[in-house]
């Protein structure tokens, strides 16, 4: 069996590239190509609605605009190198040049049962949200400037190389790493380089002194209704088919989202008497974030206890991270992404089972050959893409503060990031 989970994975990643369409799938092909607009959907305009709304009147725009550009910046990265790099074939550790502006791909250039621009572009949109994922962690105060710049350098030496270990042929990939939509590539790194970001770049001015609630929860709710949707071509279509692994992994990412979602309420109810809008969306996206790397290896009753287990875990991180560690993560980027992403990678060792029901009979981890040996590689991939991406992103941040600067200076994030770095306003009523 676990040849067919490690194939459903990050090797049916990797293109089998032929020049004929002999082996071309119509049925995974259109729905590959609506699982890519479904991801796309999630930044564009799922996070920017759901960021959008968690910050104060004055930034709305600029986290709009932040998450476009990078929807616009990182598409044109992923034509030129990106995706070779991640991708083609190289070493253990990077790929090569031969997708160069996507060399070598035509109407009749396949990977696998689809064509290759189709898988080319569905991997496109996750180096789309996933630099947008990091935005949440310095909203308010960041450089227009520095973030396009910062979009860039991690895409080239973060995103792209984690991604080629994992689903490009590397190293993790071989040592067996489970991660069927992105724990270690998309949610770790993201929630690590956001973490890291918000301790270079330091707080907001009048952090844990000042109330700075949302100012549009309706906005920010709309945004989580559509990352939930969107969820499922992000899960469903890392199957790279319309076949059972795609049905099982949409089922078990609802199922994840659902449980999260009443864990973190009830938590914060019972913590704080009272149950909020924004915990209960939180909880969400936890519980997405969580089930991601194990969505085509658990079955429902594992995705439940995921999914619970995210909702009370990130909701005991985020509240360390802020009133314990005074750290600024000002949209929860790292107990949320980050933690989640960490859980739910190593939980893949301990429930990969897609037969488990709640009277199955199916034992967990029956889907590999050794839980301890399967939870070492998980640990392996957790730490290897953790301690990368912090000390790259924190050299990246370091070398664009000596370019252009991080941080706006007191007078501009009084004043706003919409005024001052954009000249417009979100309202004007």
């Amino acid at each position: 069996m676990r040849i067919k989970y490690l194939a459903g994975a990050g090797l049916a990643l990797v293109p089998g590239i032929v020049m004929a369409q002999d082996g071309l799938s119509a049925a995974d092909t259109a729905w590959i190509m609506t699982c890519t607009a479904l991801v796309l959907f999630m930044t564009l305009p799922g996070l920017s609605l759901f960021y959008g709304g968690l910050v104060r009147v004055r930034n709305v725009l600029s986290v709009l605009m932040q998450c476009f550009a990078i929807a616009c910046l990182a598409s044109l990265i992923w034509f030129v190198y990106g995706y070779s790099l991640a991708f083609s074939e190289g070493n253990a550790w990077i790929g090569g040049l031969d997708r160069l502006f996507f060399a070598g791909i035509g109407e009749d250039t396949m990977s696998g049962s689809i064509p290759e621009s189709v898988f080319a572009m569905f991997q496109m949109t996750f180096a789309v949200i996933t630099p947008a994922l990091v935005v949440g962690g310095f909203a308010e105060r960041f450089r227009f400037s520095a973030l396009l710049l910062f979009t860039v350098l991690w895409l080239t030496v973060v995103y792209a190389p984690v991604t080629h270990w994992v689903w490009g042929g590397g190293w993790l990939g071989s040592m067996g790493l489970l991660d069927f939509a992105g724990g270690t590539v998309v949610h770790i790194t993201a929630g690590v380089a956001a973490l890291v970001a918000a301790i270079v770049v330091g707080p907001r001015r009048g952090f844990q002194k000042t109330a700075m609630p949302p100012h549009n929860l309706t906005m920010t709710v709309m945004g989580a209704g559509m990352l939930w949707v969107g969820w499922f071509g992000f899960n469903g279509g890392s199957a790279l088919a319309a076949n059972g692994d795609a049905g099982m992994a949409i089922l078990v990412t609802h199922l994840s989202a659902a449980a999260g979602s009443l864990a973190w309420m009830f938590a914060e109810w019972f913590k704080y008497g009272k149950p909020s809008v924004l915990g209960i969306v939180t909880g969400m996206v936890a519980g997405l974030g969580t089930i991601t790397p194990a969505s085509g290896f658990v079955g429902p009753a594992g995705a439940v206890i995921i999914g619970l287990s995210a909702g009370v875990v990130c909701f005991t991180a985020t509240n360390f991270l802020e009133r314990v560690l005074k750290i600024d993560d000002s949209l929860d980027v790292f107990p949320v992404h980050g933690v989640g992403g960490i859980l739910g990678t190593l939980l893949v060792g301990v429930f990969a089972s897609t037969q488990l029901g709640l009277f199955s009979g199916q034992g967990f981890a029956d889907g590999i050959d050794s839980m301890g040996g399967q939870l070492w590689v998980q640990l392996v991939g957790v730490l290897a893409t953790l301690v990368y991406t912090a000390v790259v992103t924190w050299i990246i941040l370091k070398i664009i503060d000596l370019l252009v600067g991080l941080r706006v200076d007191e007078e501009q994030e009084t004043i706003g990031l919409d005024i001052s770095e954009h000249e417009e306003r979100g309202y004007d009523l």
